[in-house]
C-alpha cells in the first residue's frame, strides 16, 4: 500500500512547494509530474483544468504513489473536490494546497487578508470560502497573470517584476496580510518585501502545507513508504528546460527528468517527438 509521495503541479511552481516537503520528510521518496508542457492553467476553462488534473493524478497512482498532493493552487481550487470523490479510497488519497493555506492566513491575519493568484484560482472563491469557514474576516482577491511569466523569464530582480507586485500589492488596498496563492510567487519573494511595509505579513502556504502533510503522514500510517529521500522528475514538457528552470524552484540539482506526453486520454513515457517545420497530422 506505501509507496512515493506524489507531487502534481501544472507545471515548474510546484517545486517550491516539493522544497518544503522534502525538508520536512527528508527520508520519503517523491516523484513530482510537472504538467509544464501544458501550461499555463490559470487562463483555462475549468472542463479543460478537469480533464489535465484527471490524467496527471491517474499517471502518479499508476507511479505507485499512494497520496497526491496538489501543489498547483489553481487546481486545488477548482478541482479537488472532483479528484477527491473519483480517485479517492481507502488506498488513495489526493490533498490540496487551499485549506492549509487558509488555516496559515487565518492564524496570523488581524482582520483583512489579501491573496495574489492565477485568474482561474482567484475566479474559483474556493480561498475566500475556506477562510470563511474557520473565521470572519475580510479576503480581498486579485488576479496577477503577470507575475508567473516574469519568474519563469528570470526577471525576478527586475524594475519590470518589482513594478508588476508594486501595482498588484496596490490593487489589494490595506490589507494586514498578503498570501502567494501561485507556487511562482516564492520567487518574487524580495520584491514583495521591498513593496511591503513591516506591518504586513508575507505569506508562502509551502512550509504550512508541508507542516500539515507530516500530520497528516502519522494519522495515516501506511500511506508513505520508509523511503532513502529518492525523487524522480516527470514533465510533459522539454526534459532539459524543465531540469533548467526547475533547479530555480527546488533550490536543488533535478534528477534526470523524464518525459511524458498524452496518448489516448493517458500520459506515456517517452518524448511526443520534437516538430520541425510543419505538421501534418
Amino acid at each position: 500500500m506505501s509507496g512515493p509521495i506524489g507531487v502534481y503541479d501544472s507545471g515548474f511552481g510546484g517545486l517550491s512547494v516539493l522544497r518544503a516537503l522534502r525538508a520536512r520528510l527528508p527520508e520519503a521518496d517523491f516523484v513530482y509530474l510537472g504538467d509544464s508542457g501544458r501550461a499555463p492553467y490559470g487562463g483555462r476553462d475549468v472542463h479543460t483544468i478537469l480533464d489535465l488534473a484527471e490524467q496527471c493524478v491517474e499517471r502518479l497512482f499508476d507511479e505507485g504513489a499512494a497520496v497526491v498532493i496538489v501543489a498547483c493552487h489553481t487546481v486545488s481550487s477548482v478541482a479537488l473536490r472532483h479528484l477527491q470523490a473519483r480517485y479517492g479510497t481507502e488506498r488513495r488519497r489526493v490533498l490540496g494546497v487551499t485549506i492549509p493555506a487558509a488555516e496559515r492566513a487565518v492564524g496570523v491575519t488581524r482582520g483583512r487578508i489579501g491573496f495574489l493568484g492565477t485568474a482561474r484560482t482567484v475566479a474559483s472563491g474556493t480561498f475566500a470560502t475556506e477562510v470563511h469557514k474557520l473565521a470572519a474576516v475580510e479576503v480581498i482577491e486579485r488576479a496577477a497573470p503577470l507575475l508567473a511569466p516574469i519568474v519563469e523569464e528570470g526577471w525576478e530582480e527586475s524594475e519590470v517584476a518589482s513594478a508588476a507586485v508594486a501595482r498588484y500589492l496596490h490593487l489589494l488596498g490595506e490589507v494586514d496580510t498578503v498570501v502567494l496563492g501561485c507556487t511562482h510567487y516564492p520567487l518574487l519573494r524580495r520584491a514583495f518585501e521591498g513593496a511591503l511595509g513591516p506591518e504586513v505579513t508575507l505569506l508562502d502556504p509551502a512550509p504550512h502545507v508541508a507542516e500539515r502533510l507530516v500530520d497528516w503522514v502519522a494519522r495515516h500510517p501506511g500511506f508513505v513508504g520508509a523511503g532513502t529521500g529518492r525523487l524522480r522528475a516527470l514533465t510533459t514538457g522539454e526534459p532539459t528546460r524543465f531540469a533548467e528552470l526547475g533547479q530555480r524552484f527546488l533550490g536543488a540539482p533535478l534528477p534526470a527528468v523524464e518525459c511524458l506526453h498524452e496518448r489516448d486520454g493517458k500520459l506515456v513515457s517517452g518524448s511526443g517527438g520534437a516538430s520541425v517545420g510543419q505538421v501534418v497530422r
